[in-house]
């Protein structure tokens, strides 16, 4: 019966999307969510792999972690595969046990070896992601006698850092720790790649949700999971439609051929609020983004040079005219309005200061350099603006827009000279974005953990030092003062220009109810017409 069903649905799924390329329609299908979305970036949907936008957030509804934030209530973390947790042996030892009856979407059964095999999985196979669990002190060699199933349902890990319980518990509530079917992903390991060309597309989950197309910088289709521990959701289908132009979205929106616009700059989202049909919703959002300085490049090598481009930058314009609603001014490496959130915008546009900054450095007339930018907006409109307020200080910002496939390979590649980047945290703790803008104890070409400040060319022995310093603080208050001390370190001397934190903003039809918006994530599984 279940089959018979299944097939019916993907049968009206893939007729809706072929129809969906050239068709208007008054309203998408009653249990079907479309939403359109800039998801060029998404390399892979393998938890083990994915370290981009769209790639989160699917991996967010199509399979769960041990701990993290539910749907139905976001200030706070709590169990979802498992139930109860404790710590000992010094919070070195962590045993977890699971929800009872428990599944897969495949049917296969959800134990504590499903858990060790996917925390091992993720450091063996080495990929970007894996630097979130290494952060424990684990390693390709050792992993394994760090994980023991102690039972199906208890699961224990051993650290050996010290880090503070919360910490690890915000770790573990990272996508790239969901715990897939290790049954299924065994079947189909191929020379020894832990599965990672068969999880690329398709999940092995226990999420409200299945994914089962991704057709590249066209669509993501993802199909209801009956078997989802909470209950089948309302939406039978969700899908991503890559529409980049907010124009089209909001055409496609006013239509009723999408259900949710999530692309849409402040003047559209100002416009559509007079129309009775859309509802709009505004959410703080933990991402930023910023100006990466590659430290191999001449002159950012030189501290005046870049504190001169932090004085370049006309911040408040930016905010009250071209970004207004949509954006606010962050200098930070860590989000405003979390734990550990430092709230100090030090710089102010001052072409004069930068001007004298620059004739110290030996660059009195201002120097030219290339600036690596997604080509979407409103990457392009804040390089725009960037590029002609820099420019009064005889700094010239050649652009060099590329797709995101493009940008985050010449990014991760080190092939750059500055980039405009985006960042969210893979989990809501300040040492999520300081383990990767801060730390870089090995800045050489193989190093194992190639963070955002390896990217940037950039190790600073002191920096480092109060990074492990503040992660190992196991009071709550001073490690949060610690990483506020942190974060005024990377602003003075860090290789970073920060700009702005991301408003989330999004246009619905008044149709959709419970679409939830997390700070750095968005759930499906509430949602109904």
């Amino acid at each position: 019966m279940y089959r018979r069903q299944f097939l019916g649905s993907v049968a009206a799924a893939a007729l809706f999307m072929g129809m969906t390329g050239g068709m208007a329609f008054a309203e998408t299908p009653a249990d079907t969510l479309v939403i359109a979305k800039v998801i060029d970036d998404a390399i892979s949907f393998d938890p083990a792999e994915s370290y981009e936008d769209t790639g989160s957030e699917v991996l967010h509804n199509v399979y769960e972690p041990l701990v993290g934030n539910e749907a139905t209530d976001m200030s706070k973390l709590t169990g979802l595969i498992a139930e109860s947790w404790t710590f000992t042996d010094n919070n070195k030892t962590a045993t977890f046990k699971l929800r009872a009856g428990q599944t897969f979407a495949s049917g296969n059964p959800l134990t504590a070896n499903n858990v060790v095999y996917s925390f091992a999985r993720v450091v063996k196979a080495g990929k970007s992601p894996a630097f979130i669990l290494k952060q424990f002190g684990w390693t390709a060699e050792n992993v394994d006698s760090m994980l023991k199933a102690v039972d199906d349902q208890t699961f224990e890990m051993k650290i050996t850092v010290d880090y503070a319980p919360s910490l690890v518990l915000n770790i573990l509530s990272s996508v790239n720790a969901s715990v897939v079917d290790s049954v299924t992903v065994k079947a189909n390991e191929k020379d020894g790649d832990f599965g990672l060309a068969y999880l690329k597309d398709k999940s092995e989950g226990s999420g409200p949700y299945v994914l089962k197309t991704w057709k590249p910088n066209q669509t993501v289709m993802m199909q209801a999971n009956p078997a989802y521990r909470q209950g089948e959701p309302a939406m039978k289908r969700v899908i991503l439609r890559h529409i980049p132009e907010s124009a089209s979205q909001r055409l496609l929106l006013e239509k009723g051929d999408i259900d949710i616009a999530t692309n849409l700059p402040g003047d559209q989202i100002k416009a559509l609020e007079a129309n009775p049909d859309i509802a709009v919703m505004r959410n703080n959002a933990a991402r930023n983004l910023y100006l990466g300085l590659s430290q191999s490049v001449e002159p950012f090598t030189k501290p005046q040079v870049r504190e001169a481009l932090k004085y370049l930058v006309d911040y408040k314009g930016m905010t009250d005219s071209l970004l207004k609603g949509e954006f606010t001014v962050l200098q930070s490496f860590w989000p405003s309005g979390f734990y550990g959130s430092l709230d100090e915008n030090p710089y102010s546009y001052d072409v004069e200061k930068a001007k004298a900054l620059l004739a110290e450095a030996g660059y009195k007339d201002g120097f030219s350099f290339k600036l690596s930018v997604r080509n979407v907006s409103p990457a392009i409109d804040i390089a725009q603006a960037v590029q002609q307020s820099m420019s009064a200080a005889g700094v010239k910002m050649e652009i060099q827009q590329t797709d995101q496939k493009q940008f985050i390979t010449a990014y991760r590649g080190r092939q750059f000279e500055a980039v405009l980047g985006t960042w969210e945290p893979d989990f809501l703790d300040p040492h999520a974005n300081a383990a990767t803008f801060a730390l870089n104890p090995d800045n050489g070409p193989d190093a194992s953990s190639k963070t955002v400040a390896w990217r940037n060319s950039w190790k600073d022995d002191t920096v480092n030092a109060m990074t492990e310093a503040a992660v190992r603080e196991p009071d709550e208050a001073k490690r949060s003062d610690l990483y506020k001390e942190l974060q005024r370190k990377v602003i003075a001397d860090g290789p970073y220009v920060g700009l702005v934190q991301r408003i989330r903003l999004a246009a619905l039809r008044k149709n959709v109810k419970d679409y939830v918006v997390g700070p750095a994530t968005v759930f499906y599984r509430l949602v109904r017409k």
